[in-house]
């Protein structure tokens, strides 16, 4: 709650005659927030509640199954039920061809969105992928800098690794604008640009600090952390991708879900019993159970080629 209540302030300070109520909830809870659908009624939902640190999720992929999956059918359920007219859910690059638990759990959400968004519904669902956000929670160049301050080394986990970056005020408009032009089951992807090389960008912060590289500050090479991959993809080739009217926002034409998760989505209880069962599994019977039910999933995987699958 202690970001609720600083980002509070931020918009008391930034726009003193806006009127907005904050809330604290879990989206574990189902009951919680039909309280809260029940009270305000809103008509578009921005969904960005999930577990995203990789390997706190390898550690623990229990709790990533729970707060992930269950926790984003509990906002979709609530939301087809009160008739919210825009759903959009804040997906990940690591959702494509996942080597990770967080990614994983990420494209079962879209997996399952696709699948809501073929019901008799009145809410248009849809999701949009993209990287990294410069300047956002966990952001690597707040990591630098705290690094440099305390006299080095900053650290990078390998001399390969790219990523994707955008900034903050971009990604929310580009989300806003998807929300928008959504009609429904749609995964909206970002043009990024160039993917950076982490290398790169340390040395640029480094530099950017008064210091100079490798005399003031070290770099050093810490080995990929796990569920890390090298290159961060955005879709999947299987996917395919169509334009919009937008120039930095893209569809991709989504895979199918599997017949598996189409079967335990017809009982609810039941999902939601597997979920919860599953999650208190040893997470090598995790990693199995969403191998079961999310393609290309690959746990041993690091990303290190962009084709062949």
């Amino acid at each position: 709650e202690n970001s609720l209540y600083e980002f509070e302030n931020e918009i008391k300070r930034s726009f003193p005659y806006l009127e907005f109520e904050s809330v604290v909830a879990s989206v574990r809870d189902k009951e919680r927030l039909r309280q809260i659908f029940e009270k305000y009624r809103p008509h578009v939902v921005f969904h960005a509640a999930a577990h995203k640190h990789v390997p706190l999720m390898e550690e623990s992929p229990g709790e990533a199954l729970v707060n992930n999956i269950l926790g984003s059918k509990n906002v979709m359920d609530l939301s087809d039920e009160y008739l919210v007219t825009r759903f959009v859910m804040i997906s990940t690059d690591k959702a494509v061809k996942p080597t990770n638990v967080m990614g994983a759990t990420k494209r079962l959400s879209e997996m399952i969105l696709q699948e809501k968004s073929k019901e008799d519904t009145k809410t248009t669902f849809s999701a949009v992928r993209f990287g990294n956000v410069l300047g956002s929670n966990g952001s690597v160049i707040p990591i630098f800098r705290k690094q440099i301050e305390l006299g080095g080394p900053v650290t990078v986990t390998h001399p390969e690794v790219t990523r994707y970056f955008m900034t903050i005020p971009e990604a929310v408009q580009l989300v806003i604008q998807t929300g928008a032009m959504a009609k429904g089951g749609e995964i909206f992807i970002l043009d990024m640009g160039e993917a950076v090389k982490i290398m790169d960008l340390a040395e640029k912060v480094i530099r950017l600090s008064g210091y100079v590289p490798g005399v003031d500050i070290d770099i050093e090479i810490t080995g990929l952390r796990p569920g890390e991959k090298l290159y961060e993809e955005l879709l999947l080739q299987e996917e395919g991708i169509l334009e919009t009217s937008h120039e930095k926002i893209f569809v991709a034409n989504p895979l199918e879900g599997t017949e598996r998760l189409r079967e335990f989505l017809k009982k609810d209880d039941d999902f939601e019993a597997e979920v919860k069962k599953v999650a208190k599994e040893k997470e090598e019977d995790i990693r199995t159970w969403l191998k079961g039910m999310v393609p290309f999933y690959n746990p041993n995987g690091n990303g290190e080629t962009l084709d062949g699958y």
